[in-house]
């Protein structure tokens, strides 16, 4: 059977599960903590057809150090093979155009979003793509904002979003 690799990060916005195939980075998930990380895994088995193992043969070596070169501050933009079989059709098309629309320390809004991939009217349909993101902080779904301003919803909740778009300089360290 096919096999995957995975390991837990250790982050400033909490635990990453990180998994790999021999592809490139397939999922990174928030708050991993043990609960998160066991279903996480059973999951991705499912939908890989595919073994978790731990810390096999290095696939995961250069995603640790670019996420922890970005958390250190050290890093703007990855440059990482991605594997993008858990995403496909218009989710993967927005989420590709996205790193384009939003480098390091900038937004874009959803509906901006969905004009940059020809859909002008599919703001909601660029909010559910964000939400399907299996490779959120390296596909930067945290830069996408609604029209107004306000942060818009975020999986890995919103005061991590905030704390994403901190590290980047987009908005001011919480004092607290």
């Amino acid at each position: 059977m096919k096999s995957f690799e995975w390991t837990v990060l250790g982050t400033g916005i909490g635990p990453l599960l990180l998994a790999a195939t021999g592809e490139g980075l397939v999922c990174v998930v928030f708050h991993a903590d043990a609960g998160v990380r066991d279903q996480a895994l059973r999951q991705l088995s499912g939908r890989l057809a595919a073994e978790p193992v731990q810390d096999a043969t290095g696939l995961l070596a250069e995603p640790i150090r670019q996420l922890e070169a970005y958390f250190a501050g050290e890093l703007r933009e990855f440059s990482l093979p991605l594997d993008w079989s858990l995403s496909g059709g218009f989710n993967r098309e927005v989420l590709r155009e996205l790193t384009a629309a939003a480098p390091f320390g900038t937004v874009v809004g959803y509906g901006d979003l969905a004009a940059r991939v020809g859909q002008p009217g599919a703001a909601q349909a660029v909010g559910a793509a964000m939400g399907s993101n299996p490779l959120p902080v390296v596909v930067p779904c945290h830069r996408v904002v609604e029209t107004d301003g306000k942060l818009g919803g975020f999986g890995g909740g919103l005061e991590t979003k905030r704390r994403l778009l901190a590290l980047e300089g987009v908005l001011p360290e919480p004092l607290f």
